[in-house]
């Protein structure tokens, strides 16, 4: 073989390698989103047997993901965020709170899957630009740090993207939850029972949100802490706003159905204002495929035919 196919086969080997390798990694530190403690789940399978097995065995009978894996891609986890400031510790869990992940993905195990992609993407490309294509050394620095970046940079923006889609779902939840919350509190209920409710009837981030704030009021936080947390783990201003009124009715005493039409009747203003900003931003946005794909396929079957025929007939084409 001469060397060109020998770097060719050497690039293929490296790219299938380091793409199973972050592969393996992303599955153990993204995936592993249950609470649950696998040896227990394994224990509560060999509950109904008479003489369940040892430890060792059921230690044996978990898969090699949660046997070895998982431990492994922890421990790394942990000495390599044993080394970050809390703040950026901090600051994942409040982008995970807003994701709605934060029970299950843990925040340094997050940012050590930033980290350890980034040294293993920055590794594959020093591999790859510097020894296996031999690229000229300012190539080779930057597509090395580009691959490095990548590395950092791809977990936060698929956890941005989460973190839209979550908010967006419920500014678009918000308006008929608060309906349900007046028709609920009109008809004699309390708030909390209302919200209880909204929480029964559906299945949607803001309806979790809504369990999630009753069950904080049973256990015994106060009605107000409960619902600012809320607003704070979704970070939307609509339901700022609609916490800040609730809360500040509560105070002062006022009817809370009162407070709730007010507040519903302005949701679907603004459900109504956010779909007219939309319809009006149609056009713009329609102009980018119109320019580039549209009208181009629209010429070249208007007017290939006819430089087809200028460029066979050699008459038309002197002139």
């Amino acid at each position: 073989m001469d060397e060109g196919t020998l770097q060719l086969i050497g690039i293929i080997i490296i790219g299938l390698g380091g793409a199973g390798l972050i592969g393996g990694l992303i599955w153990v530190g993204v995936r592993n989103n249950n609470d649950q403690d696998p040896l227990q789940a394994r224990l509560s399978q060999f509950g109904d047997r008479e003489l369940p097995g040892t430890l060792e065995e059921l230690e044996l009978s978990l898969s090699f993901r949660e046997r070895v894996m998982l431990p492994v891609f922890q421990s790394m986890a942990a000495l390599v965020t044993r080394f970050t400031p809390e703040s950026q510790i901090e600051e994942t869990r409040h982008q995970l709170e807003l994701a709605g992940k934060a029970q299950t993905t843990d925040p340094r195990t997050f940012f050590g899957t930033r980290i350890l992609l980034t040294v293993i993407l920055g590794v594959a490309g020093f591999v790859l630009f510097f020894i296996v294509t031999k690229q000229q050394p300012l190539h080779a620095i930057g597509l090395t740090a580009l691959m490095a970046f990548l590395g950092y940079y791809l977990p936060s923006s698929q956890l941005k993207s989460q973190i839209r889609r979550r908010q967006n779902g419920i500014i678009r939840a918000l308006p008929d939850a608060l309906d349900l919350l007046t028709i609920c509190v009109e008809a004699g209920l309390g708030f909390d029972q209302a919200m209880g409710k909204v929480y029964e009837k559906w299945d949607n981030d803001l309806a979790v949100a809504f369990g999630r704030v009753i069950q904080e009021i049973a256990l015994g936080k106060m009605r107000r802490e409960a619902l600012r947390d809320m607003a704070r783990s979704m970070d939307v201003p609509d339901v700022t706003s609609f916490t800040a009124a609730i809360i500040q009715a509560d105070q002062l005493g006022v009817s809370m159905a009162k407070i709730l039409r007010i507040q519903s009747d302005q949701m679907r203003l603004k459900r109504r204002q956010r779909a007219q900003e939309k319809a009006h931003q149609a056009p713009v946005k329609m102009m980018i495929p119109l320019v580039f794909l549209i009208f181009p396929s629209i010429w070249i079957i208007l007017l290939g035919p006819s430089l087809i025929i200028i460029m066979t007939n050699p008459a038309l084409r002197a002139l």
